[in-house]
């Protein structure tokens, strides 16, 4: 069966669509995305750029080859990318349920976790980037 992840921004005026299996999730402590996401880190999971689809008018922005896409209308973070990778990884808040059943499987930066947050048990721990 071909799993179907959909979702949208806050307002729905972006529209997200990811099809089959994620290559793999994880969470980001970095600084970049503690501020992207105004929390402790970033919960993300990552398919290939072909199975995933957005609609609606989006705004990007980014640091060296990765590009973070938000709407246009409410702000809400979507995706982000690298064109070098051909992966796009799409944020587990915009998925209806959260993303419910996409459990990270690693951890990113996590020298920048916050020392109130547990390690997410049986992921893998990097310290800065996978290697």
């Amino acid at each position: 069966m071909d799993q179907a992840w959909d979702g949208r921004c806050n307002c729905g005026a972006v529209r997200i669509a990811a099809r089959g299996a994620p290559l793999r999730a994880g969470l980001c402590h970095c600084l970049t995305c503690q501020r992207e996401t105004g929390g402790p880190c970033m919960a993300f999971a990552v398919w290939r750029a072909e199975a995933v689809t957005v609609e609606g008018e989006t705004r990007e922005w980014g640091e060296n080859a990765y590009r973070r896409r938000f709407c246009a209308a409410c702000g809400s973070r979507v995706t982000g990318a690298s064109a070098e990778d051909g992966e796009t990884e799409v944020r587990l808040g915009v998925f209806e349920g959260g993303g419910r059943g996409l459990v990270p499987e690693y951890e990113l930066w996590v020298i920048r976790r916050q020392g109130w947050m547990a390690p997410v048990p049986g992921a893998r721990q990097y310290e800065r980037e996978r290697e």
